[in-house]
C-alpha cells in the first residue's frame, strides 16, 4: 500500500514544488512592474501610493478568487503582502533616485545601535556618504568607521545623535561648543533631560531638530509610519529635517517638545509596561509557555505575540524609557490603577462597574473608526 503510495505522493510534491517556483517567478514579475510604474510616477511627480487603485487591485483580486474557488480573504491578504512589498520599493527607489544627499557627508553618532544603523541605511539610500561613530566599531577611518566620534570629520553636512539617552545631553553640547555645521537630528526617545540642552544648542547657533522615528529598526515600508519632530528653536532645522523624509510616505506630525514625554509615557512607557507585566505574570505562573500558547485563544496569541516581540528588545533601553520620563510615574500608576478597580469589580462581585469599564473604554476608543 505504502509503495503505490509514494510515486503518487512524489509527483504531486514535485508538481507543488513547480507551483510554488511559479509563484516566486511571477511576484520577482510583479516587483519588476512596481519599479518602471515607480520611475513613471517619480517622471510625472506622482505619489507613490494610490489607495483608489489598491482597493480596485483587492476588489479584482477577490473576484478572480470566488471564480476560482479560492477564500477571497487569503487572496487578498496575499496581495496586501505583495502591495506593501512593492510600496517599500518604489519607496526606496524613488528616494535613491532623488539622490537628496549626492555630494554630501553624514555621521551617526552611535550608528552601530539598531536604530542609528537603520538611519545610516535610510541615508545611504538617498546618497549620503555615511560615517559611523560608536564604540562598539573598530576603527577605520578610510571606511567611514570611528569608536570616539570626536574623531570623525567634523565638516559634515548633517550629523544625527543616536545614542543612550543619558548620553546624548552631553554629545549635543560638545557640537554646539565647537559649532558643528550643517543639520543636527537628535532621536532621542525620551526628551525630559534634554530640552534645556536643546535649547541652548540652537541658541548657540546649532543648527538643530528633536526628532522621533515611532517605528523599530526592522521596518522597511514608512507609509502609516509616524515620525514625530520638534522645534527646539531652529526653524531651518525642521524644515530640513522634513525635507529627508519628502520621498518617503510616512506621516510627519509637528509636536511641542514639553508635550512630547506625556504622550510617550503612554504610548511607549504604558505600552511596554502593560507587556512587561504580562509576561512577567505569565513565568510567575509556573505554566510552561509552550503549554499556554497550544490553548491560546485569538486575544492571547496577540497579547502573546507582542509580549514576545518586547521581551527582544533593549533591556537597558527600555529601563530608560521608563526611569528617564518625568511623567512615568503617572502612567504606571494609572496602570496600577486599572487593575486595581478591574480586581475590586470581579472580587467584589459587581458586573456593573466591569460593564462601566468596558463600556467606557469602548466609547473612548470609537474616534479610532
Amino acid at each position: 500500500m505504502t509503495d503505490s503510495i509514494t510515486p503518487s505522493l512524489e509527483s504531486l510534491r514535485a508538481e507543488l514544488d513547480q507551483v510554488d517556483a511559479e509563484l516566486v517567478g511571477l511576484a520577482a514579475r510583479r516587483q519588476q512592474i512596481v519599479s518602471d510604474i515607480g520611475r513613471l510616477k517619480h517622471g510625472v511627480g506622482r505619489q507613490v501610493r494610490d489607495f483608489r487603485r489598491e482597493r480596485q487591485v483587492l476588489d479584482h483580486v477577490r473576484r478572480r478568487a470566488v471564480e476560482t474557488g479560492l477564500d477571497p480573504n487569503l487572496a487578498e491578504e496575499l496581495l496586501k503582502r505583495l502591495i506593501d512589498a512593492s510600496l517599500a520599493r518604489q519607496e526606496q527607489e524613488r528616494g535613491q533616485r532623488r539622490a537628496r544627499g549626492r555630494g554630501q557627508q553624514a555621521l551617526v553618532i552611535g550608528g552601530a545601535g539598531r536604530l542609528g544603523g537603520w538611519l545610516a541605511d535610510f541615508l545611504d539610500n538617498q546618497g549620503f556618504s555615511v560615517l559611523l561613530a560608536d564604540p562598539t566599531l573598530h576603527v577605520d577611518p578610510e571606511q567611514g568607521r570611528f569608536s570616539d566620534w570626536r574623531h570623525a570629520p567634523s565638516a559634515v553636512d548633517l550629523t544625527v545623535v543616536a545614542c543612550p539617552i543619558a548620553v546624548s545631553a552631553g554629545i549635543i553640547s560638545a557640537l554646539a561648543e565647537r559649532a558643528q555645521p550643517g543639520l543636527v537630528l537628535e532621536v532621542a526617545s525620551v526628551k525630559s533631560g534634554l530640552i534645556d540642552t536643546l535649547r541652548s544648542a540652537a541658541g548657540a547657533g546649532l543648527k538643530i531638530c528633536a526628532v522621533h522615528p515611532m517605528f523599530g529598526p526592522d521596518t522597511r515600508l514608512l507609509a502609516g509610519r509616524n515620525v514625530l519632530l520638534m522645534d527646539v528653536g531652529s526653524g531651518d532645522a525642521v524644515a530640513e529635517a522634513r525635507a529627508l523624509f519628502d520621498d518617503t510616505m510616512a506621516e510627519l506630525h509637528d509636536i511641542d517638545i514639553e508635550h512630547h514625554d506625556r504622550l510617550m509615557a503612554l504610548v511607549l512607557g504604558l505600552s511596554h509596561a502593560l507587556n512587561i507585566a504580562f509576561f512577567s505574570a505569565l513565568s510567575e505562573s509556573g505554566l510552561p509557555a509552550a503549554e499556554l500558547n497550544a490553548a491560546a485563544s485569538t486575544t492571547f496569541a496577540r497579547q502573546l505575540a507582542v509580549a514576545r516581540n518586547v521581551a527582544a528588545e533593549n533591556p537597558s533601553l527600555y529601563f530608560e524609557i521608563q526611569s528617564l520620563n518625568r511623567h512615568g510615574q503617572w502612567s504606571r500608576q494609572l496602570l496600577a490603577d486599572a487593575v486595581a478597580s478591574l480586581s475590586k469589580a470581579v472580587d467584589e462581585d459587581r458586573p456593573d462597574a466591569f460593564v462601566e469599564a468596558m463600556t467606557k473604554g469602548r466609547e473612548y476608543l470609537e474616534e479610532l473608526g
